[in-house]
């Protein structure tokens, strides 16, 4: 079986996307700053769209295990919101482009596969989409070529399709849900060891410059990065950046002074970290700064900035 060479697309990132009730297309309308000046957000990245599955294939990862993919090599992917019996997506809209459907038709199932598993569903808005064992399947955006599986546990919620249709084995709980709770509020570990409790909470601190910021507990400057973005949640500092950009911790939100709580919430990255976010945006501290006050990170590269208390860039020099 040929497999065709899959098509360029645009440099995978981390990306974790909330449950429903989280962030939404609709919080972020108006501008991203709390100066003037400031640059829009970067455009979306194009996507594989949402040709059919062609000849579907098993290609084995060391991230997922054995995972279907379409005809290009490109992994498939279940959203557990949507249900398989009877077969319903729930991923429209915004959703809809970061993870594009499987369209329905001229599809092949693979080697060693039930073909009774392969199936179709209407969409809302009248187009029918694959299913593989009545989930509905989807391609994730960020996946750049055969053998990505970003997509795997995104939100706790986006899951490869293993060749039974089930969830790909590796990494793959048997029930997920969103983040609710901050992690001192779990029970401790099977093996008696507690978890790490969660920092102490964010709140504001005056600068001459910047005026009101955000800083952590310990009173070191909170940034943000402008590759990232709040819709869907992403961030796009991975490997050395974070050395120099360390995550904020999930924080205490009761113990948070001063800072809007509007989509304060803490996202998994698929690194296994957990980040605290502001208005759904990743927060940072800078390893440059060296006390409390410093502000050595803003606008370092044109690209990270102080955060005002709403979680918006503060873009003055």
């Amino acid at each position: 079986m040929g497999m065709k060479r899959a098509t360029t697309f645009a440099a995978a990132a981390v990306a974790v996307v909330l449950a429903a009730s989280a962030c939404g297309p609709s919080d972020y309308k108006a501008s991203d700053t709390a100066q003037p000046a400031g640059a829009a957000a970067p455009a979306a990245a194009a996507g594989p769209g949402n040709q059919p599955g062609g000849q579907l294939a098993v290609s084995t990862t060391e991230k997922a295990g054995p995972v279907l993919t379409d005809s290009a090599g490109l992994t498939l992917y279940r959203f557990d919101k949507d249900t398989a019996n009877p077969p319903k997506s729930n991923c429209e809209g915004d959703c809809a482009k970061t993870w594009p459907v499987v369209a329905a038709g001229d599809v092949t199932a693979a080697a060693g596969m039930d073909p009774s598993l392969l199936g179709e569903v209407v969409r809302g808005d009248g187009t029918k989409q694959l299913t593989v064992a009545g989930w509905p399947a989807y391609r994730f955006n960020k996946d750049a070529k055969p053998g990505d599986v970003n997509g795997q546990g995104v939100g706790g919620v986006w899951f490869a399709f293993g060749p039974d249709g089930k969830k790909a084995a590796k990494g793959a709980p048997a029930e997920a849900a969103p983040y609710e709770a901050p992690p001192a509020a779990a029970s401790p570990a099977p093996g008696g060891a507690a978890p790490a409790e969660a920092a102490p909470g964010l709140s504001v601190a005056k600068d001459p410059k910047l005026g009101e910021h955000i800083v952590d507990g310990k009173g070191m400057t909170v940034y943000r990065f402008k590759k990232d973005t709040a819709w869907p949640m992403v961030s796009n500092c991975v490997g050395d950046c974070l050395t120099k950009w360390p995550v904020v911790p999930p924080v205490d939100k009761a113990n948070a002074k001063g800072i809007t709580e509007k989509n304060y919430r803490v996202m998994d990255r698929p690194d296994g970290k957990q980040q605290q976010t502001v208005d759904c945006w990743p927060v940072y501290t800078f390893s440059g700064d060296k006390k409390p006050g410093d502000t050595n990170g803003q606008g370092v590269g044109g690209t990270w900035y102080a955060v005002s208390p709403d979680g918006k860039l503060i873009t003055v020099q």
